[in-house]
């Protein structure tokens, strides 16, 4: 559902409403399994509708308030009126094929101009990670992102809260080298996901050749199906990644209609959207990584594995292993079910492997709570509106227990005193090794459905064949 088809109370009351909450619930649960480290022999993590009112009034209500205005200063629009009719210079003719089949051509001379307060929701969009859009063009829109401007603080914004949060967890633990390592670990993600996405996109489909054969093998300019010219390739790959590294479903450019490589973007989603991921869900998304890799470390030693001093047990493990299956189950349990049932497959537009990909991405996205979408597959039937309903809340909802459950344990624990047998958490190589556990666990987990979908297609198109 687009925002302009409901009304300007709604969206202020109701949808902002929902924005403010979901973002501080997001931090409020970080911050909880952070106090359970931290902690000692305690019994509780907090009171969780203190840490909900004091990320509202104290994070992301002054912060909205003058992104807001900046916004505005940049040209996105922030009103009340109702929508402007324009009379357009050039009328289009269109075609309309009705329920009966029957085809009829319409001549359009007007287009409907929406309005409404779309800077002061935008601001909560961005920065909370909610994602979505006020227009169905979402972030393209210039009046959701009307310059290079907007489009860098739209970024900045989004890796905002998540990037804080690593150096939150190095106060809060009292080991602030800790945090930068794990904040290196996302960075180093990041990173590759941006240079992969670009190098996909600025080659772009090489059947499709310069006029003079001899100049070039390679699609002219790059792939620019789906994207903003102002933006360019560059930064829609940037923005790509950037928002399926975060739980956030805002885009300047269709994914759609992306390079099979240049989508397989979805698999920043896969990872658990861990790569600085959404307001909070990134960091306690991580931590889950990090007692998996301390648990593998203190194996190859032979020793109980120790987390800043707490020991890390049978029950950790089991929880850590839980939230992570429960999210990839969700994912590839629905994908399997709508690839082989004909309402399932009945929404996808594009035949072989790159309609996969768009179902896969579609529940990908739902399970992490992310928002975007390969948009070529029609999801507004009874099976996709309501297996993604599911998907959200089994990838990001049901998946909280797991981790509270790891947040009270560990703040029962005892410290224990650091020996040469401790396997350091600061260190280059511990932010190898947690970069190894989270490719091995989650990218092979999806590995089968990748190779099956994006992996395909990019071999396919090589070979000349276009879906």
């Amino acid at each position: 559902m687009c925002p302009t088809t409901i009304s300007y109370f709604t969206q202020m009351a109701g949808l902002a409403y929902h924005n403010f909450i979901s973002a501080a619930v997001g931090i409020a649960i970080a911050i909880a399994l952070v106090r359970g480290i931290a902690r000692r022999e305690s019994e509780t993590i907090g009171n969780f509708w203190v840490d909900l009112t004091r990320c509202i009034l104290w994070v992301l209500l002054p912060v909205c308030l003058v992104m807001s205005l900046i916004f505005v200063s940049q040209g996105v629009i922030q009103n009340l009126k109702p929508y402007e009719t324009a009379q357009l210079l050039n009328p289009q003719t269109v075609q309309q094929t009705g329920p009966d089949g029957k085809t009829t051509t319409q001549t359009l001379t007007n287009q409907v101009i929406a309005q409404g307060p779309v800077a002061s929701q935008e601001a909560i969009k961005i920065f909370g990670t909610n994602g979505g859009g006020f227009f169905n063009a979402n972030s393209a829109h210039p009046f959701e992102n009307p310059t290079p401007f907007t489009n860098f603080l739209q970024l900045v914004l989004i890796f905002a809260i998540p990037a804080g949060l690593t150096y939150t967890l190095g106060r809060m633990t009292r080991s602030q080298p800790h945090g930068w390592a794990v904040w290196a670990a996302m960075a180093l993600l990041f990173v590759a996901g941006v240079a992969a996405a670009y190098a996909a996109e600025a080659r772009g489909n090489p059947m499709l050749h310069a006029v003079d054969q001899r100049a070039s093998t390679a699609q002219p300019g790059g792939n620019m199906e789906g994207k903003e010219v102002r933006f360019g390739i560059a930064s829609s790959a940037l923005y790509a990644t950037v928002t399926t590294d975060a739980s956030c479903g805002a885009v300047n450019g269709m994914h759609d209609s992306f390079t099979p490589l240049g989508g397989m973007i979805l698999i920043n989603i896969m990872l658990g959207e861990v790569v600085f991921g959404g307001v909070g869900a990134g960091l306690y998304g991580m931590i889950v990584f990090v007692i998996l890799a301390v648990f593998i470390a203190g194996l190859m030693v032979g020793r109980t594995p120790e987390y800043l001093g707490k020991k890390i047990e049978a029950y950790d493990v089991k929880m850590a292993m839980l939230s992570v299956l429960i999210f990839s189950l969700t994912i590839l349990v629905f994908t399997a079910i709508s690839v082989i049932a004909r309402f399932g497959t009945s929404s996808i537009t594009n035949a072989g492997p790159h309609g996969l990909s768009q179902v896969l991405y579609a529940f990908t996205s739902a399970a992490g709570n992310n928002g975007s979408a390969f948009a070529g597959i029609n999801a507004n039937t009874l099976w996709y509106n309501t297996t993604t309903g599911f998907a959200t809340l089994l990838g990001r909802f049901i998946s909280h227990i797991p981790i509270l459950a790891i947040a009270g344990s560990l703040a029962g624990k005892k410290l224990v005193p650091e020996s040469a047998g401790s396997f350091p958490v600061t260190t280059p190589l511990f932010t190898v090794l947690l970069i190894s556990v989270i490719l091995i666990v989650s990218a092979l987990t999806f590995f089968p459905a990748l190779s099956l979908g994006p992996i395909l297609e990019h071999l396919l198109m090589n070979g000349g064949k276009v879906f």
